[in-house]
């Protein structure tokens, strides 16, 4: 299974944003590493090296490799609606970023595994593939001889998924419901993606 296996607060520090999640080497140092991260702010970007972060960026946050997001920046392309938003609503969609909305997983990537390690069900099957799309209806939940897991029990101790709208967690059941695809405004992830747009459209 591909992923991206490299330092972390490194691509944080790159976009200044906490990608990953809460670091404290962003928060001390929040620049780009390397002993000219300090000079290269003040440096302007080009229109291209814009489009090329966001890109990046939108990858690095979802945890896709560029295969991956090339191939769903195509379906995107192909389906009704601005393609942009039609792409962000994509990338909500995944099972494994719908796992990490609900609150079952601390992160992305954490998300990504108990995926595919059978930890997750939708719709009562088990499913082990993080790119599985949610469909509105579907139910979300956690495997019943998982559902003791350390790592769910910490995550869903901080549970924050009443913030997003379209999705609803029954604690007891410990399944999450995908009410309906969010809108751009309702997804609160800091992506430009019209300049992602621009880029592959070159």
């Amino acid at each position: 299974m591909a992923r991206y296996t490299g330092p972390k607060s490194k691509i944080a520090r790159k976009f200044g944003e906490p990608i990953y999640g809460p670091d404290k080497a962003l928060e001390k140092r929040n620049y780009p590493s390397g002993q000219h991260g300090l000079a290269r702010r003040r440096r302007k970007i080009s229109e291209y090296g814009v489009q090329l972060k966001e890109k990046q960026k939108a990858k690095y946050t979802y945890g896709l490799l560029e295969k991956q997001f090339r191939n769903l920046f195509d379906k995107a392309s192909r389906a009704e609606g601005v393609t942009g938003e039609v792409l962000l609503q994509f990338l909500e969609r995944r099972l494994d970023n719908v796992v990490y909305r609900l609150g079952i997983a601390p992160t992305h990537a954490a998300a990504r595994q108990l995926v595919s390690h059978r930890h997750i069900v939708l719709n009562g099957k088990v499913c082990n593939i993080p790119s599985a799309m949610v469909s509105v209806g579907d139910v979300v939940g956690v495997r019943e001889k998982s559902k003791a897991l350390e790592v769910i029990a910490d995550s869903l101790r901080s549970n924050t998924v009443s913030k997003y709208s379209w999705l609803e967690w029954d604690n007891t059941a410990m399944a999450g419901k995908f009410l309906n695809v969010p809108e751009r405004t309702e997804i609160p992830e800091n992506i430009k993606e019209q300049a992602i747009v621009e880029l592959y459209s070159k």
